[in-house]
């Protein structure tokens, strides 16, 4: 193993990481946004709604995620709209969680017993209400769980805008092993950076778990 080749590439490598967490933060936030919208429109009275929703979290979650990406970056580009590897990069992998993540959601909530929906109109509540009153706080718990697996996915698949000229931790691995030709050091190390910023990712999923998942319906 060469000790020096990693410590030379350790700087280079901090720097690639730097760009996955930012990858992996800005298409959180697109998919917490994308999957309450989701979730929503799941729970509409609406059949042409609720069809609309499904139908995009099928395809989303029945195609595979590079596929998606390509058709992003390349495709848009046929109906005159550039984008920066980055900005594909984030919007296609904020798009693909929103689904995974919806499905969590709605899944924490339908566990909530049906009754507690009940009682709360009963006692006058509404429907929105009643959600973020009653069934949230108790469906927190799951939902937290669901939140955390589905971001650890996310980051591994930050890997995949490598294809599209990103310079994140896998491309950066891939260009330092073209160079040196020493791949178990290189994609070791890289392989490192991916486990320290996933469990930073799994510590304080924990920790809001802890925190929060605990709170139950006033």
């Amino acid at each position: 193993m060469d000790i020096n080749l990693i410590m030379k590439i350790l700087p280079f490598v901090a720097e690639a990481g730097l760009t996955t967490i930012k990858l992996a933060v800005a298409s959180f936030m697109i998919g917490l946004a994308v999957s309450a919208l989701l979730v929503a429109a799941r729970f509409s009275r609406h059949f042409g709604i609720r069809a609309i929703a499904t139908a995009y979290v099928s395809v989303m979650r029945g195609t595979p995620l590079l596929v998606q990406l390509f058709l992003v970056f390349f495709g848009t580009s046929q109906f005159g709209m550039e984008l920066t590897p980055f900005v594909a990069g984030i919007l296609t992998l904020g798009f693909n969680i929103g689904a995974y993540m919806s499905e969590g959601m709605r899944g924490a909530i339908l566990s909530v017993d049906k009754g507690q929906t009940e009682a709360a109109r009963t006692l006058g509540f509404g429907r929105f209400d009643t959600m973020r009153l009653f069934v949230l706080p108790q469906a927190r718990p799951l939902l937290l769980r669901s939140l955390g697996v589905n971001t650890v996915i996310l980051t591994k698949g930050t890997a995949l805008v490598s294809t599209i000229g990103v310079v994140e931790l896998t491309y950066s691995a891939q260009r330092f092993v073209t160079s040196t030709y020493k791949p178990f050091e290189v994609f070791g190390v890289a392989g490192a950076a991916y486990i320290i910023i996933i469990a930073v990712i799994l510590a304080i999923a924990r920790f809001a778990e802890a925190s929060y998942g605990g709170a139950t319906a006033p």
